[in-house]
């Protein structure tokens, strides 16, 4: 079975200025809670670069490695979670609205870990993820709207 998550919002910014602060992989961790993302093979910014997140507190966490496979400035980009905890696959898509506005659509769908347990565990906790993904967006877009006043 798989978890599928998907959130957007409306960012007062050029979907240019959205794609390079999304793309920015250092820079996600100002975005996304107890999150930090580095680049570990090629720049990170295209068809088979690779990134790696780690998800925790300290020592406590989980490494989740992903390779790129689309690359299309600045509209889309899609990777694939290689870990043994995340698996499955995730983007981001951005439509310009008009040339100072765009909408951001960031979507995981990814495999369920140990069977029935798994499935009734996302059951239970669905609704934390979905909040987590828009409360992570919420920042992006606070984040983008405050650098492009700057």
């Amino acid at each position: 079975m798989r978890a599928v998550l998907r959130a957007d919002a409306t960012v007062d910014v050029p979907a240019a200025r959205l794609w390079e602060l999304l793309v920015d992989w250092p820079r996600q961790a100002d975005w996304i809670p107890l999150t930090r993302v580095r680049t570990v093979a090629g720049d990170g910014q295209g068809v088979g670069g690779r990134v790696e997140a780690w998800t925790g507190v300290g020592r406590v966490g989980f490494a989740d490695p992903m390779v790129i496979t689309a690359w299309d400035p600045p509209y889309r980009c899609e990777v694939l979670h290689l870990g043994p905890v995340v698996r499955g696959e995730a983007g981001f898509d951005v439509a310009a609205i008009d040339i100072g506005r765009c909408r951001v659509t960031w979507w995981e769908s990814v495999d369920l870990p140990l069977g029935s347990v798994g499935r009734a565990g996302w059951r239970l906790t669905e609704p934390l993820w979905q909040a987590a993904l828009r409360r992570s967006l919420g920042r992006l877009r606070r984040l983008a709207e405050t650098d492009v006043q700057r």
